[in-house]
């Protein structure tokens, strides 16, 4: 026969984890409509002509592989246009002008580095993944 405290234990149900980088947007997974949340936040993460296609609508999953897809060419063209910001702006702005595109650039870039973990995190969660936090 269990004990008190065991019975107590299994009766209380576990508390759902979310890992760092969730989107707070999203309810976390397996909570009551959090796929209409995650889906709304991966819509907001991909052009708005992505509303147009009902596979998109319908199938959450799909859409996370079409977002993952989207951010991730957005990280790429940051780093891209950090890179040349600097020669490609060379003879028409001054330096000052130059150092804050950079600066704005930089920015970006982090921004959509933080967006595509909690893209990534949120299409990991439609995939069935169960997060668990660790000592």
């Amino acid at each position: 026969m269990a004990n008190l405290g065991e019975r107590s234990r299994r009766s209380v149900p576990e508390q759902v984890y979310t890992p760092p980088g969730w989107p707070s947007r999203v309810l976390p997974p397996g909570t009551p409509d959090w796929e209409s949340t995650a889906a709304a936040f991966l819509l907001d993460c991909c052009p708005a002509d992505y509303r147009a296609y009902p596979v998109l609508r319908r199938h959450p999953v799909v859409l996370a592989r079409f977002a993952a897809e989207f951010v991730q060419s957005q990280v790429g063209a940051s780093a891209d246009g950090l890179a040349g910001v600097r020669t490609s702006l060379a003879d028409l702005v001054p330096p000052e002008v130059i150092q804050s595109a950079a600066e704005a650039w930089a920015e970006q870039g982090a921004r959509l580095v933080r967006l595509r973990r909690e893209v990534g995190l949120v299409e990991e969660a439609l995939r069935g993944k169960v997060f668990v936090r660790k000592l």
